[in-house]
């Protein structure tokens, strides 16, 4: 049997790429290989977020041909999008397809075996107007599941690099949506992670149908859907429906990732953001009221060009008034291409790096006054995995609805996946300890926003 290893880098819907990219070569009759091993293809899903993308695509590309010299190396993803003369150019490199017509690199793994010259599959993205349709029926990881419901976005924020990557927004059809849900749910995943390069954008390109829609219909369509989750939604996509989905759904997660990035009106303007901080607060407050205690995840990009110390207050002092339950951090890092690399006054590392710091600090504080508010409740948890310390033996951890990460003790596997209640019994950041209550009965209750 022929072998194919797979290495991601990046986010999300990469990964929920390569599962499907590995869907492909499954039904061909490969069989997967780990990435360090000796594999007949490699395919090396790549991320071009940051300049530090690029180089650690790069290295992995090299490690690939280094492991096997006569397999055939395939390169996927934003990196071999946005620059597939460079990634051509590293020698031992055969097949090179951006971030659309990745179901043609079964054909051409064939076509290089026959010919032996390099292939350059890579087309413009701008000009891609269908969403590329991947089916993922299982994942490798047996508790979340990705679905991708969308492709690209239109926002052009001046840090970032991937509209050129991942070209302009367009969404997956909802027959297909649903299709792929229920299959999924079928599959025995409890929790469906809704995904995208601008996930609740869906629907923007469609005449009558919007992403408040697909949630409501993912909802009254999928038999046995349990969780439903977003990955991240914009500020500026949360309309007066959303949050009337949100309010009434019995299966959404306690749970919104809106991206922040900054916290002063005049950094987001230069980073060409589509909000002012009033209108985010005033989203929050409406969320709010709809779910109440909901946990509010964002991310933060600290020292972006121009960002002096007053402007870095404003963004500290709205995130602590704000009550967000987890940041993502990210010193700004300047990316070739984008306005933003080009803007003066690039802040010095030093500045960024205690700028990032004290921001961290201020999300393990916010983080684990959220969780106290939840000692001593029953909420429902799917245990990912066993915690692998010995002295944690029969521990088992994963996330509540509100994106609690949750350890407690277990006597058997079997737990893993399941909808179960958990008592939390001591809180804190990065983990609570619960104590198991029962397995969730699904026959006989509905999840309720207890």
């Amino acid at each position: 049997m022929p072998s194919v290893a797979f290495h991601t880098l990046g986010c999300k819907v990469n990964h929920y790429e390569t599962e499907a990219i590995w869907q492909l070569f499954k039904n061909q009759g490969y069989e997967r290989a780990e990435f360090e091993k000796h594999a007949d293809v490699y395919i090396i899903n790549t991320c071009t977020v940051t300049n530090t993308g690029d180089q650690k695509s790069r290295q992995t590309i090299r490690r690939a041909i280094r492991s096997n010299p006569e397999a055939v190396i395939c390169v996927t993803g934003c990196y071999a999008q946005t620059s597939p003369a460079e990634v051509m150019s590293i020698p031992g490199v055969d097949i090179v397809v951006g971030t659309q017509d990745r179901n043609r690199l079964l054909g051409y793994v064939e076509q290089y075996r026959r010919d032996r010259e390099p292939i350059n599959g890579v087309s413009d993205i701008m000009k891609a107007k269908v969403y590329e349709e991947l089916d993922v029926p299982a994942f490798t990881d047996r508790t979340r599941a990705s679905l991708k419901i969308q492709e690209g976005c239109n926002n052009f924020c001046t840090f970032c690099v991937i509209p050129w990557a991942r070209g302009l927004l367009r969404s997956r059809t909802p027959e297909n949506v649903m299709k792929q849900a229920q299959q999924l749910v079928d599959a025995g995943y409890k929790e469906i992670v809704l995904t995208g390069i601008h996930t609740a954008g869906y629907g923007e390109d469609m005449e009558d149908y919007n992403f408040a829609q697909l949630l409501r219909d993912l909802e009254s369509n999928v038999v046995g859907l349990k969780r439903l989750r977003i990955s991240s939604i914009e500020a500026s996509q949360i309309t007066d429906e959303v949050i009337d989905v949100v309010g009434r759904s019995k299966v959404l997660a306690r749970h919104l990732h809106i991206p922040l990035q900054a916290g002063s009106d005049t950094v987001l303007e230069r980073m060409h953001r589509k909000y002012k901080t009033e209108f985010f607060a005033k989203k929050i407050a409406q969320l709010r009221e709809a779910l109440p205690d909901f946990a509010l995840t964002s991310d933060v990009i600290v020292g972006f060009p121009g960002e002096t110390d007053e402007e870095f207050k404003q963004t500290y002092d709205f995130i602590r008034d704000l009550h967000f339950s987890e940041l993502h951090v990210f010193p700004y890092s300047k990316r070739t291409g984008t306005p933003a690399a080009g803007m003066k006054d690039q802040v010095p590392d030093e500045v960024k790096h205690e700028r990032v710091n004290r921001l961290i600090e201020l999300s393990n504080k916010l983080s684990a006054e959220y969780a106290a508010k939840y000692e001593q409740q029953v909420l429902e948890v799917i245990p990912e995995e066993p915690l692998n310390h010995h002295e944690e033996d029969g521990y088992f951890v994963g996330f509540t609805d509100n994106y609690l990460k949750v350890k407690f003790k277990y006597p058997t596997n079997d737990i893993v996946g399941k909808l179960v209640r958990v008592k939390l019994v001591k809180t804190g950041y990065p983990i609570n300890e619960g104590k198991f209550v029962r397995v969730r009965d699904s026959d006989l209750t509905t999840a309720t926003h207890s």
